[in-house]
Parts: structure tokens; C-alpha cells; sequence
């Protein structure tokens, strides 16, 4: 198997900071601390209305900060740092992230071994609790509930989630995307704004013909949701728009006609039963608003930006 023992190609470290200084800067901390010697690392600050971001670049003077005026949500943040970076692979960090020394190695290895990878993962554990697995892959997204599923979510980090395989997603927390790759497919769609973008642009990647890979090999610690919030109406919102925009970019024919039944005669019912039971007026209301989006923004919405 060929290494990159003598040969290290650039890695272009991309995370996007909304709001979250410090939790940035505790990222920086650890990737000062990797074994990998070729990379550049990029910060995009997506307009923070409550934090001042040049207070990374003091801290963390080799890093490049770019300062967006407004925030362009988590794929117009990174795909800023993507028309920024030189690397021969991008790899796209959460900010709520930090990581082990040696994560980078096993990442750019296999993708430098098989030209048929488009995008790889790490295995993701929960930063509050190391022995726990976020992430070790993903199921393919349900047709009926356009939702997918979590291989070895909440489970205590075990042999089993050890396997290098193919998966069906990326995971947005963590994901190594070559820049030939993106030169043929183009960046992360935009239309999403928050959630679901990585599927797309993973289905996407798919669909030109690569393979989405899981390493274990490689991990991160991942805080989660610290920018909007485990349980926010934010995310309700962006989750029940997400959703059903990702049916409307991916799928046709009966699997859409499917998919829309179900969220109207299943998925509709059953969770505006369950914010009315628990009263949480504010969840109910952005996960209909989070509807109705579909229902105003009708036209086809299928294009990525492209990188020039």
C-alpha cells in the first residue's frame, strides 16, 4: 500500500466560527498539537454579531481568518474557505470539535490510495464522553421519512465500529473532500443553509461516481450543537425545511410522490401531536414555518456553486 511517508500532500483545515471564540480557539489548540506537517489552516467567521473573531488571529497567528459581513450558514462559511485554500484535500472541522495528534494521517491515506474516494469521515465520539460513538458511519436516507441513521450512535466505542467500509454519508462534523472532487461537482449547496447539506452534497458525490468512506482509523471529539443549540427552534426549523427540500433535490417519480405522503399523512400528524402534548408552542410554529418554505420556495432549487 502506498504512504505518505516522503510524500505529504497540503491539507486545507476549514472551520466555520458564528459566535464561538473561545470554543474555536479550543480547537486551534489541538490541531496545533497534529503530527501532519502540510497544512494551512482556514477560519471563516460568519458575520458574528456577538463576538469578536480577530481575537483568534492574535491567539493563533498562522492561521488565515476570513470575516464574512453576513452569515452565509454552514455551507456558504465553508464553501468561502473553500475558494480561499491551495490544499489537494479540504477537510471541513466543526469549530466544537477537537482533536487526537495523529487524526490527519489515516484520512489523507486512503484517499491517496484509491482515487475513487470522494469524501471520507473519521470515526466521531462524543467529546463529553470519549468512550461513547457519535458517528461510525451512516444508513442511506429513508425514503418515506427522509431521515437516516446513526451506525453505532450512543454506543460505547467497541470493535464493531472499528471496520474501514463504505458508508452511505459523510458526517458535517468531520469530512475530507478532495479538491478534484470538488472541481467536478462543485461545493456544498447553499440552499440549506443549516442541516442537511452534506447528504446532498454526499448523494451528489455519489451520484459522479465516488465512493463515501468511513475510517476509524481516525477520530474527533465532537461537543455538539453549541452554535444552535441541542434542542432550539432553529433547528426545528432548518430540520423540517431540510428535510423535505433534500426529497425535492433527490429524489422523483414515486420515491418523491412517497415521501411527501408520508410527511403529510405520518410525519405532519404525529409531531404536532407531540409539541401540543409537551407544549412547546415555539417548536410547533418553526416546524411549520420550516413547512411551508417548501410551499413558497416551489421553484427547482438543484444547482451547487460552482469552483472556478
Amino acid at each position: 500500500m502506498k504512504t505518505i511517508e516522503t510524500k505529504y500532500p497540503l491539507v486545507s483545515i476549514i472551520t466555520v466560527n458564528y459566535n464561538q471564540s473561545q470554543v474555536t480557539m479550543e480547537l486551534l489548540g489541538s490541531l496545533r498539537k497534529i503530527t501532519y506537517p502540510e497544512v494551512e489552516i482556514i477560519v471563516i467567521d460568519n458575520g458574528s454579531p456577538l463576538d469578536n473573531p480577530l481575537k483568534i488571529k492574535d491567539q493563533f497567528p498562522e492561521i488565515q481568518l476570513i470575516i464574512s459581513d453576513k452569515n452565509l450558514g454552514f455551507a456558504g462559511g465553508n464553501n468561502l474557505g473553500i475558494k480561499a485554500s491551495k490544499g489537494d484535500y479540504l477537510l471541513f472541522i466543526n469549530n466544537d470539535t477537537e482533536v487526537p495528534p495523529g487524526f490527519l494521517e489515516p484520512l489523507v491515506e486512503l484517499l491517496e490510495n484509491d482515487r475513487k474516494i470522494g469524501m471520507v469521515s473519521p470515526k466521531i465520539k462524543f467529546h463529553w464522553n470519549p468512550e461513547m460513538v457519535q458517528y461510525a458511519g451512516f444508513s442511506e436516507i429513508n425514503r418515506f421519512t427522509i431521515r437516516n441513521k446513526g451506525l453505532g450512535y450512543r454506543k460505547k466505542d467497541n470493535p464493531e465500529s472499528d471496520r474501514l467500509e463504505e458508508t452511505a454519508s459523510v458526517h458535517g462534523a468531520a469530512m475530507m473532500v478532495p479538491r478534484s472532487v470538488i472541481q467536478k461537482v462543485g461545493m456544498m449547496p447553499e440552499v440549506y443553509f443549516l442541516y442537511y447539506e452534506e447528504h446532498d452534497w454526499a448523494q451528489r458525490i455519489k451520484n459522479a461516481g465516488y465512493k463515501i468512506m468511513y475510517q476509524p482509523a481516525s477520530f474527533v471529539l465532537h461537543k455538539e450543537s453549541i452554535s444552535t443549540g441541542k434542542d432550539s427552534p432553529l433547528k426545528t426549523y432548518y430540520l423540517a425545511r431540510n428535510r423535505i427540500l433534500f426529497a425535492r433535490r433527490n429524489f422523483s417519480g414515486f420515491s418523491f410522490a412517497i415521501s411527501m405522503l408520508f410527511q403529510l399523512f405520518v410525519s405532519i400528524p404525529k409531531n404536532t401531536v407531540t409539541y401540543l402534548a409537551k407544549r412547546q408552542t415555539k417548536h410547533l410554529q418553526a416546524y411549520f414555518h420550516g413547512i411551508f418554505w417548501n410551499l413558497v420556495h416551489y421553484r427547482n432549487l438543484k444547482s451547487n456553486p460552482q469552483l472556478n
